[in-house]
């Protein structure tokens, strides 16, 4: 047997990732810290002597999900308990965050619980955890953890792609009454701009071409500057774009409140902020949005919309909405179904109201049943779909910017994003990778588009200040 094969292999850590775009970076640096303690990430949960699940507590069903993994995991461990091989089991998120020891008291399988703010702490967590099970780090601690976080390497970098995102802003001020944000991820914080352009610039070094900024409240952003003063996203924007290499920025999740007019104008005056923004509204019912305390009107988002579209005509919208809140009458919904249909949306995340325990709008009077919350649920997504295929379509026929990212399922395609985060399928070489390259889109589907290469020196008209169709009903 060679030394090769009696060399033992270093421990292995799995990650799994429920819920928003900042559990995934979130995942990513667990797996980061891990790391840099000799552990290997792994695919699946089967290879691994450290299990994470990194959960999600915005609605209830997705908890309930998490206590349902626990259960399979349970069977992991204990047939690798059977071969002699020890296997730790931890919760982490806002599910950590919000339910702490009953975790540990419901599912005898978890040996550690950390919240979304303490994960830098994992090697300590871990270290006690296998001296005595059920520890549980909740708090919310002084220190920043960006600060003690270690960086992914070059070479894991890499492997994650082309694109990568960048928290930039923790928590939420906001206090919406269907929401457990403020709750299980604090009062709003930002980063420094320094720390954030570094973070940035190194990945950027590292082959990314394109960044996402998150934040729970992202364009809350309020960042101490090199300058000693507070910056806003839109100023830590311009300075994201001068880093050599970023070919493209967005940001999400945003609140209409926070929508600024040194925001709208970057929106006009970057080439490298793409053109589709994600803005939540939730309702189309100024009496339901006041009871969801969510400090603006219908009235409110349409003007908003409209200074939007007029800085920057060719955006596109996404956003989410919630039917069903409680005391949404009939008229309530078809406001929304109205602002829907008036504004028109590319894409859009939608729910029917969940109660969230320790929120305000679990308490209210006028919950509503589960038939009418689905019958309007469905009967708005049928509205949504209708309007993503219309935007999909209006694609058709005119030439936009693609980032290739990797080979497709078909012999010798190519696939990428447009601006816009549709997938883009094209025939062309493996050298497209990597690049930014006119297409001329061919065809339409529900969640991508088809594509054909435009030569050196092709019409690019087509594509100057494109204008985004307002999709209609």
């Amino acid at each position: 047997m060679s030394e090769t094969d009696t060399k033992p292999q270093p421990k292995a850590v799995y990650v799994k990732s429920y819920g928003c775009q900042m559990n995934v970076y979130d995942s990513q640096r667990m797996a980061d810290v891990m790391g840099a303690e000799g552990y290997r990430e792994v695919a699946t949960p089967e290879e691994a002597d450290l299990i994470l699940l990194n959960t999600c507590h915005i609605r209830e069903r997705a908890a309930e999900k998490v206590y349902s993994e626990l259960g399979r995991m349970r069977v992991l461990k204990d047939e690798a308990k059977a071969l002699g091989r020890e296997v730790l089991v931890g919760v982490a998120g806002c599910v950590a965050q919000a339910e702490g020891e009953e975790i540990v008291k419901r599912a005898k399988v978890v040996d550690l619980v950390v919240g979304p703010q303490s994960y830098h702490r994992l090697p300590d967590l871990i270290a006690r955890a296998r001296a005595k099970p059920g520890v549980v780090d909740t708090e919310f601690p002084v220190e920043d953890k960006f600060k003690v976080l270690p960086a992914a390497s070059e070479a894991k970098t890499r492997s994650r792609g082309l694109t990568a995102f960048v928290t930039v802003q923790e928590g939420c001020d906001k206090f919406c009454t269907f929401c457990v944000v403020p709750y299980t991820r604090g009062a709003e914080v930002s980063r420094p701009v320094a720390q954030v352009v570094a973070e940035a610039a190194k990945l950027v070094e590292a082959g990314v071409r394109e960044i996402t900024l998150l934040g729970q409240n992202v364009n809350a952003y309020h960042g101490i500057g090199p300058d000693g003063v507070e910056w806003t996203l839109a100023k830590l924007l311009y300075r994201l774009a001068e880093i050599p290499g970023v070919a493209r920025l967005r940001y999400t999740t945003s609140h209409p409140r926070e929508m600024t007019d040194d925001l709208i104008e970057a929106h006009r005056d970057l080439d490298t902020l793409m053109p589709y923004l994600h803005l939540p509204v939730q309702s189309g019912s100024t009496a339901v949005l006041k009871r969801m305390n969510r400090k603006h009107s219908r009235d409110d988002y349409f003007r908003l919309v409209d200074r939007i579209r007029q800085a920057r005509p060719d955006i596109a919208l996404s956003s989410d909405f919630i039917v069903g809140f409680p005391g949404e009458t009939d008229a309530d919904f078809a406001d929304t179904m109205d602002l829907v249909r008036q504004i028109g949306f590319a894409s859009a995340y939608t729910f029917s109201y969940s109660q969230r325990p320790g929120t305000p709008g679990a308490e209210m009077d006028g919950q509503l049943g589960e038939p009418l919350k689905t019958a309007r649920l469905h009967e708005l997504q049928a509205l949504i779909t209708a309007q993503q295929h219309a935007f999909q379509a209006s694609l058709v026929g005119r030439v936009v910017d693609v980032l290739f990212e990797k080979a497709g399922r078909k012999p010798g395609q190519m696939v990428g994003r447009s601006p816009y985060l549709s997938p883009v399928q094209v025939i062309g070489p493996s050298s497209l990778a990597g690049t930014i390259v006119p297409v001329r889109i061919t065809g339409a589907k529900t969640n991508s588009l088809d594509g054909d290469l435009v030569e050196a020196g092709g019409d690019r008209r087509e594509s100057d200040h494109m204008m985004a169709v307002h999709a209609a009903e």
